[in-house]
């Protein structure tokens, strides 16, 4: 008896890691790069604030749950995002064990639910990476008002999409943005981000011509 096909994980955008990359090379004087998230457990949580509850999922993963909305917190090799007034995503590491997390927030009435599929998404690096997004959504995404450590549900292009500032190093040129989308819309997201970065190439130089009329005096 033959032995059964192993199955290998495929990211959901992997199709368009080419594009990504073409485009990350060949940008010329912008400064921006497009590569896929990898793929990582996550687990969406639901619990009330400031309960019992809650403190025993700060203290399962060793750092409390972001409290201010529309930030996240690092945890282990992952996120702590925060999604609502009673909800967060994990991502990583704490989110693979479901089981644990699950058994400290449902003496208290909360929930753990694995929502690994569910979600995939891209990473933007560089200076124009902001201004890509400012393309297609309407929130003010100057790190003033979007600094690293942020977060937001909103609308790009026409999917819903979670963002999520982070930065390595300092300096405009170290912005670092993820774009988290459902793998139903991820199609779309990735060919709109490819469609909207062609708006910040370089227009190419031309010959410099003469702009006077060439068959009169330029009157």
């Amino acid at each position: 008896m033959a032995d059964a096909p192993t199955l290998t994980r495929t990211h959901p955008l992997e199709a368009w890691r080419p594009a990504f990359t073409a485009l990350s090379d060949g940008m010329g004087r912008t400064d921006l790069a497009i590569e896929l998230l990898p793929l990582t457990a996550a687990l969406d949580v639901r619990i009330e604030p400031g309960t019992d509850g809650a403190t025993a999922v700060a203290d399962l993963l060793g750092v409390p749950l972001p409290a201010s909305p529309n930030t996240w917190t690092s945890i282990s090799d992952g996120r702590a995002v925060w999604l609502g007034p009673d909800e967060w995503l994990l991502t990583g590491a704490a989110a693979s064990d479901e089981e644990s997390v699950r058994a400290v927030v449902g003496p208290h009435g909360g929930t753990a639910v694995d929502v690994s599929a569910q979600r995939t998404g891209v990473r933007l690096r560089g200076r124009d990476a902001r201004r890509l997004l400012a393309f297609g959504c309407a929130l003010d995404l100057r790190p003033a008002s979007f600094p690293p450590g942020s977060c937001a549900q909103t609308l790009l292009g026409q999917s819903g999409v979670l963002l999520l500032a982070d930065r390595e190093g300092d300096g405009p040129d170290s912005a670092v943005l993820d774009v988290v989308v459902r793998c139903s819309f991820a199609g779309y997201v990735a060919g709109w981000l490819l469609d909207a970065a062609e708006e910040l190439r370089p227009i190419p130089a031309g010959p410099v011509t003469d702009s006077t009329d060439q068959e009169g005096d330029g009157t």
